[in-house]
């Protein structure tokens, strides 16, 4: 294992952006870039043994501060979407930045911290651990979150996920990373016939806007059903209302059972490259990649909507608005942590 890093460019605002790059016993590696905490690149053998890039991402600076689809971002402080970007706490209402069509706030608003560039330290020599402060009334939310998000890279092609935080006010937290898959390859088109499955006997109906409803729904019976794997085209365009209502996929899983488990598993139907995505979270959201867009990606690929997918694990946002799901509340003085594992195989 070995962890190198070069110059990957210079902020807007003067602040040079470093790439890190972990590399395994077998050649695999994924690269890092203390802008965002972002997950750049995601290079593993395929059936073959060819090293495929999976991971979509951009190649400077520049193009990541005008990235508005997220590739590879650490998103918080509260991922997902907050109808009219306001919620109560301990009696105050606080008002958000309204980023999505003036309408909610989605992904913490503009100024995430997928926007900025963060503190690097090491573990070992497989292991990078970015850090960063958010002040008390950074992006609308009380309290100064100290928080610290960690990669690492195995011999297994394992990527662990550590997310690890404290407050000294009570303060929303609902962290996630913002990754998106091609697991034919990052240039290689579509990924309608990509196998998905999510370990999920419900999912959460949005409205118009978008935003999750107070309750959940079951899957059986329905096109949100992919508690067997199945082609993630299969019924992405079905006449529905909830994905006509989200241009296909865009939605919140109920995980099944507690604890640290697997979520989801989905395979690239050229590549056979496979992923399994493991998480202690809640739930997990599926995008499908419908609304990609902007400036060329890594190799000068043009990403068209739907050539990657998203798998994000998190809590339920909406409830800092509906008291029917979980809390999202970190109590001041606690430490938040929860764990995501992206683990690739063949």
């Amino acid at each position: 294992m070995s962890i190198t890093s070069k110059a990957f460019g210079v902020t807007a605002n003067g602040e040079n952006v470093t790439a890190y790059t972990i590399t395994n016993k077998q050649g695999a590696y994924i690269t890092l870039l203390d802008f965002g905490a972002i997950l750049q690149t995601v290079c593993v053998p395929d059936k073959n043994g060819v090293l495929t890039d999976v991971a979509l991402g951009l190649d400077t600076v520049e193009k990541y501060e005008g990235d508005s689809n997220g590739f590879g971002a650490t998103i918080g402080r509260v991922a997902n979407r907050i109808a009219g970007g306001t919620f109560e706490l301990n009696g105050v209402r606080y008002q958000l930045n309204k980023n999505e069509n003036g309408i909610t706030s989605l992904h913490s608003g503009p100024n995430g911290y997928h926007k900025r560039v963060w503190q690097t330290s090491f573990e070992g020599d497989n292991k990078v651990v970015f850090s960063i402060c958010s002040p008390d009334g950074d992006q609308g939310y009380p309290g100064k979150f100290e928080i610290s998000v960690s990669y690492t890279f195995t011999d297994d092609n394992e990527i662990i996920i550590d997310y690890d935080g404290i407050s000294d006010a009570d303060t929303p937290v609902n962290m996630t990373n913002h990754s998106y898959w091609n697991l034919n390859g990052h240039n290689n088109g579509f990924i309608y016939d990509h196998e998905l499955q999510i370990h999920a006997d419900s999912f959460f109906p949005v409205d118009e806007k978008s935003i999750q409803v107070g309750y959940t729904s079951y899957v059986e019976g329905t096109v949100f059903d992919f508690r067997l794997p199945k082609a993630i085209g299969a019924d992405i365009d079905a006449n529905v209302l909830q994905l006509r209502q989200t241009g296909g996929f865009d939605h919140l899983w109920l995980l099944n059972g507690e604890g640290y488990r697997e979520a989801a598993y989905a395979k690239g139907n050229i590549s056979g490259i496979t992923l399994k995505v493991f998480s202690d979270q809640y739930g997990i959201q599926f995008y499908a990649g419908n609304f990609i867009s902007g400036p060329d990606g890594k190799d000068g690929v043009h990403y068209e909507p739907r050539s990657g997918f998203a798998l994000e694990t998190q809590m339920c946002s909406e409830a800092l608005n509906q008291d029917v799901f979980p809390s999202i509340i970190l109590k001041a003085g606690e430490k938040y942590h929860t764990r995501t594992a992206f683990v690739l195989g063949v």
